[in-house]
């Protein structure tokens, strides 16, 4: 019975689409994986298509991403055979003080007071970040990757069911929020399902954008008023400044690459967590025969949950922002530091713990929760040149810090950093400061196959459960031999404090009490949001995914 429920999942998983001879987009919304199609029609590359599809979830998609936030763009260039990343992570501004997120009893504010409003804003990375992949990579005009964003903005767009829950569930906090109500209210109440949002004000940023190139948002009239927005805000006013806009910068940073078993994979390094938290999670099981075990196996998971806390302990004490705070990448990867954590699984046990480990080169470092909020969307472009771009962008949480400002919604990301500066009376690594970029979970990755050529691009929203989700679908499509769709809709997994989470109405429900008799705490619930999306490469060209509980799609070109 176990087996039949499972097959019928996937059976449903599968994709309803031919397969693609030449380019493919994936993202979580069909509006902005047109704009992508689009884009690669036009002769535009890969870079050029994930571009125009971030701009365009700007407009459709406000909830979760935007130019008013932050993003990681990762880069396969077909020429030089290798891969690239860009870092367009917010920065705090410089008055940001370590004790900002404090009550004056020296305890973490509670959420909303210390999230929503001016104090979470950092300053905005996307447009950065775009202006660097377009320099390096782009083929078409930059004025021209706008245009999709502008008509949805200009002519509008109806709101998805999605969306119009979301803006229900934060309508309450937006009490003085007059910007934020003026684009997604209609009548006096939060615009519903089915009826149409247009934003002029961000149709004539993003047109502005688009004729003067990047540096019109970092200067002039658009950064004075990002900055007024935060300095101004209805709640939690927090300094920023135009030259706090100006002085931001994009940065390329080294790719983190390993291999796992016969594959190469690559994504992000620090500020994000990602790279490290997956590829810890990937080499603690890979001692065990995972593609003999199978997804139906209670033990497989168990490996997998065991694998996943070990390696979430080492990123909530170690990582943070490399310009601020050595992080032991190499150390956190190493093979013999790997298979030390490995061989505290137990093949028949859970642990009662799940402390962080010294890897070589570490300095000593107190374990401290980083405040993550889930959000988030990942976008993926491969263009008929066989160039991959693969983007993970976010503003946070839903609608960020709820600050509207010239039509875009502005980001929380500070509240990423971990709020409390101090823990045990060591100072902790993520902890908020000047300029600085907060931790983050975001995680595109892209693996190469034994011939070296890529073969799979994938990245997921969903604050700390985008790492479990990234390394759920790379263990279903490396060992379990499930195509990208497939390897998307599989289960999802995972922890809080005192129990693993399963995910509920997916075959893993089924396996709660194989999971309790190794000793976890189970609990089966609604893992959300999931919203992942990827390309992988079959014998007949790439193909799209879109994880089947959103509203995501891919098209072809």
């Amino acid at each position: 019975m176990k087996k039949l429920f499972f097959y019928v999942f996937l059976l449903f998983s599968l994709p309803t689409a031919g397969f693609a001879e030449k380019g493919v987009v994936s993202a979580a919304d069909p509006r902005a994986a047109a704009a992508g199609q689009e884009i690669l029609r036009q002769g535009g590359s890969a870079a050029d298509a994930a571009l125009a599809m971030m701009l365009a979830l700007t407009v459709v998609e406000p909830a979760s991403s935007g130019i008013g936030g932050g993003g990681f763009f990762m880069y396969h260039d077909s020429k030089v055979g290798d891969v690239a990343t860009i870092d367009g992570r917010e920065t705090a501004p410089a008055a940001l003080s370590e004790d900002r997120f404090l009550a004056p009893d020296g305890q973490v504010k509670a959420f909303p007071e210390g999230v929503i409003g001016g104090y979470s804003v950092g300053v905005p990375g996307n447009i950065a970040l775009m202006a660097k992949a377009h320099a390096r990579w782009g083929k078409l005009p930059w004025a021209k990757l706008f245009q999709p964003a502008i008509i949805l903005a200009e002519e509008g767009y109806v709101v998805t069911p999605r969306l119009a829950g979301t803006i229900a569930r934060m309508a309450p906090r937006w009490d003085g929020f007059d910007a934020t109500k003026t684009i997604y209210f209609q009548d006096g109440r939060p615009k519903a399902a089915g009826e149409v949002v247009r934003n002029p004000a961000l149709a004539k940023t993003l047109r502005k954008i688009a004729q003067k190139g990047p540096r019109a948002f970092y200067t002039g009239p658009i950064a004075k008023e990002i900055a007024s927005a935060v300095s101004n805000a209805p709640l939690n006013a927090a300094p920023m400044t135009p030259d706090d806009l100006a002085a931001y910068e994009a940065k390329e940073r080294s790719p983190v690459c390993v291999f796992y078993r016969a594959y190469r994979l690559c994504g992000m390094g620090p500020p994000s967590s990602g790279a490290t938290t997956v590829f810890q999670i990937l080499g603690m099981v890979e001692r065990f025969d995972m593609k003999a075990l199978g997804p139906e196996s209670s033990k497989a998971w168990h490996l997998i949950a065991e694998a996943m806390q070990l390696a979430y302990a080492d990123r909530e004490t170690y990582l943070a922002d490399p310009d601020y705070v050595p992080v032991p990448v190499s150390g956190l990867l190493d093979k013999a530091y790997i298979a030390s954590r490995s061989a505290m699984i137990s093949e028949t046990s859970a642990r009662s713990s799940y402390p962080a480990g010294i890897p070589p080169g570490a300095e000593p470092r107190s374990t401290a929760l980083s405040g993550e909020v889930t959000g988030t969307t990942h976008f993926v472009a491969v263009d008929r040149f066989g160039n991959i771009a693969n983007m993970t962008s976010t503003v946070q949480g839903p609608f960020g810090s709820q600050l509207v400002a010239a039509g875009m919604i502005l980001n929380n990301e500070l509240s990423d950093f971990s709020l409390a500066p101090m823990k045990d009376g060591a100072p902790v690594a993520n902890r908020p400061q000047s300029g600085k970029r907060p931790l983050s979970s975001m995680s595109p990755t892209i693996v190469y196959g034994p011939d070296g050529k890529p073969i799979f691009a994938v990245g997921a929203a969903g604050g700390k459960r985008i790492i479990m989700q990234v390394a759920k679908s790379l263990i279903a499509h490396l060992d379990w031999g499930m195509n990208a769709q497939a390897a998307l809709a599989a289960p999802n997994i995972y922890f809080d404090g005192n129990a693993l989470l399963l995910e509920q109405g997916t075959p893993l429900e089924l396996q709660a009490d194989a999971l309790a008799q190794f000793g976890h705490g189970v609990r089966v619930t609604q893992i959300t949001p999931s919203k992942a999306n990827a390309a992988g490469r079959t014998a007949v060209g790439w193909v799209g995914a879109a994880d089947p509980r959103s509203d995501g799609a891919w098209l072809s070109e």
